[in-house]
């Protein structure tokens, strides 16, 4: 009996072992939909994991008939309700799979990008308004619900930040910032920026040559827009007053080298964050081939405001013309010589507070500067090399783009910037001129630096997974794929960032909202057209991408609320009112011979190159007729014995 009561148990229980494989490989399919969708957009639903038979996909009262193909099967749909509710049937009408999303009308898909415009435009604080359109974007996310409003705001960090800062490619941008911001504050403080700028004064013969050197010097310090405003204007500054330089001119030769050589040059502050951008918008565009890095690297030829803008710098200088209200300038104080320095507004003394100056007492040798900096160019860039000819498996020959556009920039990028910074530091050490607490501290200043760009870049990118999660790309393209020739995309781009750029006075903030929205709905306008991947058509979205960075430095240039602005301004000693004043002719004059000659041009085919030489002759041409020079002969003369009494040997 006993052993009947125990086969009794056993056997059940064998057969349930043997089932459970089967069991196991007998789960229903799955029914995935997106999370949110929009009314009258397309989207896709797909069923995975399904048997390869006649299915039905249940819509409300429409019935859409499916066929798996190895258990898998996509089809597009289109809803006009507040809600989407699916099921997926046999055809004995037993339901396999059910999905429920929230619905909102698409036009609402924009409200968090232009939100955010709006708010900066508003109060000026590009971080408020980037929170609110995160907080905003979320709501949405969850179909507007009344009970999920503290919800949205609540993920703001929790889920959309922390998951910015959770890519491991996020935050190789952000190590690779902070690394350039603590190399840049050792370098300050060793004296060795101070070194390269006291090498380079050491050319000025007059008061063009003066002119010329300083947009030399704002070159050379290439690999921070704030750390160029802060060195050459308070270097050149006493130089340019003896030669009788408005304070003007001197702010405006700051101001148009600094952001336009961070910003197109290859290993700068400004490539990481444009790189995590690129690379952020990137993942939203289906079909393209190729990495960030090279995307941006193709993208510089088209940048024909920032290029135009250094080329402008070196043609006023020397030329000796100057127009309008900075001829005006330049003509009284060639007769008034310099003038004196005004009070320091709260905002310009708070501006200040960003200077590293040089410890006293010790040599400034530029070797510090130039050192640290070369190993950071060339070994980013020979990181870049590597890895692209690695991922190629080293072939015997290789293009150029090809190899850009298959390297890892990012790990590259941290290659170099480590090694300069331990360069930096090594090089201090042993020359004894900082101790290690006090190199520790400027290193720490330098990335304190970074911490604001920093803080709109990790929002951005939350912003950006927002846009994904709201399908805002789909919407855009659905709106302006028909309507908007491609030809055309990259003139309003150009136009709408440098609008936000000047109203906000953001160059990282307008491209950080920009960015996102422009990548995928320039590929997705090719795609439309039959040009997405054309190699005669490429330069659309090259040329798109450049107009985001170059309306944003366009942008930083005019509007008194910039930081570059400010701190050229507070460098050279010069009203903030005055260099905008003074400045905002020149960067409109340039601005429309770029946009005429330059970007409407080549975006119908013609060469970027005879884009750049056409503005060339253009500027070259408007500074001839509208230029008059404001220095008389015998300031020349007199200029080099006053150059020699403010000269400091290096």
């Amino acid at each position: 009996m006993e052993g009947c009561h125990i086969r009794r148990w056993l056997m059940p229980l064998l057969a349930l072992v043997l089932l459970l494989p089967g069991l196991a490989r007998a789960e229903g399919p799955t029914l995935e939909a997106p999370a949110l969708v929009l009314k009258g957009i397309p989207f896709e639903v797909t069923v995975s994991g399904a048997a390869d038979q006649p299915l039905w996909l249940v819509q409300g009262d429409r019935r859409h008939a499916l066929m798996p193909v190895d258990g898998e099967a996509t089809i597009e749909l289109v809803t006009g309700a507040d809600s989407l509710a699916l099921s997926l049937q046999n055809e004995a009408g037993t339901v396999l799979a059910a999905t429920a999303s929230p619905a909102i009308a698409a036009w609402l898909s924009v409200v968090p990008a232009l939100l955010a415009i709006v708010l900066a435009l508003a109060f000026r604080q590009v971080i408020l308004a980037l929170f609110v359109a995160i907080c905003c974007g979320g709501w949405l996310g969850y179909g507007l619900a009344g009970d999920k409003l503290l919800n949205s705001v609540l993920d703001s960090v929790n889920v959309h930040v922390l998951a910015a800062a959770s890519d491991s490619e996020h935050m190789s941008v952000v190590l690779f910032c902070l690394l350039i911001g603590g190399m840049v504050g050792i370098i300050s403080r060793n004296g060795g920026t101070v070194g390269i700028a006291r090498h380079i004064t050491r050319f000025v013969r007059g008061r063009r040559s003066a002119q010329t050197t300083t947009g030399l010097l704002g070159t050379a310090i290439f690999f921070d827009d704030y750390a160029n405003a802060l060195i050459v204007g308070n270097t050149m500054r006493n130089i340019t007053d003896r030669l009788r330089i408005s304070r003007e001119k001197l702010a405006y030769l700051v101001d148009s080298t600094a952001a336009p050589v961070s910003a197109i040059l290859l290993v700068t502050t400004w490539i990481g964050f444009q790189v995590g951008l690129i690379d952020e918008a990137l993942r939203l565009v289906d079909g393209f081939e190729g990495s960030a890095y090279g995307v941006f690297m193709a993208s510089i030829s088209y940048s024909f405001y920032p290029i135009l803008a250094l080329v402008f710098v070196f043609m006023i200088s020397l030329s000796g013309r100057d127009f309008g209200p900075m001829l005006r300038a330049e003509q009284r104080a060639v007769r008034l010589q310099a003038e004196t320095d005004d009070e320091l507004t709260d905002r310009e003394a708070i501006a200040e507070e960003a200077s590293i100056d040089a410890k006293p007492g010790i040599p400034h040798r530029a070797l510090n500067a130039i050192i640290p900096m070369t190993v950071l160019v060339v070994t980013t860039l020979g990181g870049i090399w590597y890895t692209g000819l690695s991922e190629l498996g080293f072939p015997a020959e290789a293009s150029l783009r090809e190899v850009f556009g298959n390297s890892d920039s990012f790990t590259a990028m941290m290659w170099g910037s480590l090694l300069s910074t331990l360069v930096a530091l090594v090089m201090t050490r042993i020359q004894g001129l900082l101790s290690m607490d006090e190199a520790a501290h400027y290193w720490f200043e330098g990335v304190k630096s970074m911490l604001l760009p920093i803080t709109i870049l990790m929002m951005a990118w939350a912003l950006s997974s927002v846009n994904e999660t709201l399908n805002t790309s789909d919407y855009l393209v659905s709106v302006l794929s028909d309507s908007l020739q491609p030809e055309l995309i990259p003139v309003s781009v150009f136009v709408l960032s440098a609008f936000t750029a000047f109203a906000t006075g953001s160059s990282w903030g307008v491209m950080g909202i920009m960015m996102p929205l422009v990548v995928p709905l320039a590929w997705a306008v090719l795609q439309h057209h039959g040009l997405a991947g054309d190699p005669e058509a490429m330069h659309l979205f090259y040329a798109s991408v450049a107009a985001v960075l170059a309306g944003a430095v366009w942008g930083d240039h005019c509007s008194p609320l910039a930081e570059t602005t400010l701190l050229a301004a507070m460098a050279s000693g010069c009203g903030l009112v005055e260099h905008v004043r003074t400045q905002l002719p020149y960067a409109l004059f340039v601005g429309v011979i770029a946009t005429l000659l330059g970007v409407v041009p080549v975006a119908y085919g013609m060469p970027w190159w005879l884009g750049i030489v056409l503005c060339t002759l253009a500027m070259a041409a408007g500074l001839r007729l509208l230029g008059k020079r404001a220095d008389a002969e015998e300031v020349e003369l007199e200029a080099v014995e006053t150059v020699e009494a403010v000269k400091t040997p290096s």
